[in-house]
């Protein structure tokens, strides 16, 4: 991109729109600010395959405590043993421990008031927790099934919150290998990854920080902290996404589990299937049972999305010549390809040949059972949290009550910010502001917006009434599974 340092249209509403909606979900963030847009034109490759366009340059207005991060403090690395690369400042101690010394003070002077008088003790403390600071970031965006795309250790904030938005995507179908970055071939930053990731970054930033803590000390605060810090949290939300709010069970964990296992069985939409789990009851009548399983079910993928899932994406003849290489020259293949996608093309072969036999009733039979023998377990641990109180009635309202203001209703799906980008590409921004209405409450309550709006009427407020109506047009796809032509969006 010749290194012009311009921002396009496409990407700033991407990540203006993210930024926000994470914010309104409860996830620490950066906030968007603005989102300005000019006639000047940039050249870009948008999928790096030889088609290059112009787009238009924009300016987002990032706002944060702060913009430091892990990537921050690598400057300071010494050559590597293998490439000879090192940091622009190394052996500079002096900027390392003004650096440190700012990042604490300004960010958490709780901990530099506590040990203001040994500085081993003071970095170890902030150590310690902006690894639980990041290991409870990482568990909410596994809640709501949100991929990064780019975890590297420049895209790390040094006080835990998301940060760069560029080729992110939240899930549709429950995917635990799923992708957000089309340029992510190796799936490094895959959904199922993150959590680890985020913890070798923290490695990295502990070995950024020798000498002023020593790798000992730190390495030690990571083994500790980090897993059981994210196992926690994670396991808390996720009570809080299925409404077990009396008890801490053991079994929650295999429940939560399973519950994912029969989503991936099933490609059941990730949003859409917590959001309805809201209205299952443990003694829910049996003819809306019949009823509660139709609409679970309608939230899987139909037989036509999961042949766009498993259309194989290799030219048979290449695919042969692959395999022959891999056996005849195992350290050629090694070099142009790896034994994980080969795996995975024969997987996905596999699977569509499977596709072309299976008839819509057939998928929807198998779906029903796979999700009748998870709803029992479910109906017996909700039954368990009635026994432990007295009012079954006030505990399922409330119950109901936690699971909408912890399941999202709507999300930045890739197709909705590609509806808003093609529009604004086109000089109406009316639907990114769309969009950002409906962000800005993502759980049920959103449907109060259109009796406030209507009071906007009222006084005159014509433009926002507009918006409202073309709201009340778009949410009901907005919060429902992605169109067929969505699982083709790529980003990268």
């Amino acid at each position: 991109r010749q290194a012009d340092g311009r921002k396009v249209l496409r990407s700033s509403i991407r990540e203006f729109l993210c930024s926000e909606a994470m914010f309104h979900l409860g996830i620490p963030t950066t906030r968007a600010g603005t989102c300005v847009t000019s006639d000047s034109k940039v050249v870009r490759d948008v999928f790096y395959d030889g088609n290059p366009k112009n787009e238009r340059c924009t300016v987002v207005l990032r706002i944060a405590s702060t913009f430091i991060r892990f990537g921050s403090f690598e400057i300071f690395k010494p050559p590597d043993e293998y490439t000879g690369r090192k940091g622009p400042s190394v052996n500079r101690n002096d900027i390392r421990i003004q650096m440190l010394d700012y990042v604490i003070g300004t960010f958490y002077p709780e901990i530099q008031e506590a040990h203001s008088d040994n500085t081993i003790e003071r970095n170890a403390a902030f150590f310690k927790e902006i690894t639980k600071r990041t290991a409870r970031l990482v568990a909410e965006w596994q809640c709501v099934g949100f991929c990064h795309g780019v975890l590297n250790t420049d895209n790390m904030s040094i006080v835990g919150l998301t940060i760069d938005y560029g080729p992110f995507g939240f899930m549709d179908r429950y995917d635990p290998e799923h992708v957000c970055n089309g340029s992510d071939n190796t799936g490094r930053y895959a959904y199922n990854k993150q959590p680890e990731i985020c913890k070798w970054n923290l490695g990295k930033l502990a070995e950024a920080l020798v000498p002023e803590l020593p790798l000992e000390i730190s390495q030690l605060i990571l083994e500790e902290e980090y897993d059981a810090e994210f196992e926690k949290h994670y396991l808390q939300k996720m009570r809080k996404k299925l409404g077990l709010i009396q008890l801490e069970l053991e079994e929650d964990s295999k429940l939560v589990s399973e519950l994912l296992e029969t989503m991936h069985l099933t490609a059941g939409d990730f949003t859409n299937i917590f959001y309805l789990l809201s209205s299952f009851s443990a003694d829910i009548d049996p003819s809306k049972y019949e009823d509660f399983l139709e609409e679970l079910t309608s939230q899987c993928a139909s037989v036509e999305e999961l042949k766009v899932v498993f259309k194989p994406q290799m030219d048979p003849r290449q695919l042969s010549m692959m395999l022959m290489l891999a056996q005849s020259n195992p350290q050629l293949f090694a070099l142009i390809g790896t034994k994980a996608n080969i795996n995975k093309e024969l997987e996905r072969i596999e699977q569509f040949s499977k596709l072309q036999q299976l008839t819509a009733d057939d998928l929807l039979s198998r779906n029903k059972r796979h999700w009748k023998e998870w709803l029992e377990k479910y109906k017996v641990r909700l039954q368990k949290e009635i026994e432990s109180i007295g009012n079954a009635d006030a505990w399922n309202t409330e119950r109901v009550k936690v699971m909408n203001s912890n399941n999202p209703k709507y999300i930045l799906r890739n197709y909705i910010a590609q509806n808003a980008i093609e529009a604004a590409e086109n000089g109406d921004f009316s639907e990114v502001r769309n969009v950002l209405k409906l962000l800005e409450h993502p759980f049920q309550e959103a449907e109060g917006i259109q009796e406030v709006r209507e009071g906007a009427e009222e006084e005159g407020a014509t433009a926002t009434a507009a918006v409202c109506s073309q709201e009340t047009r778009s949410r009901q796809s907005y919060c429902s599974k992605p169109p067929l032509w969505a699982s083709e969006l790529c980003v990268t």
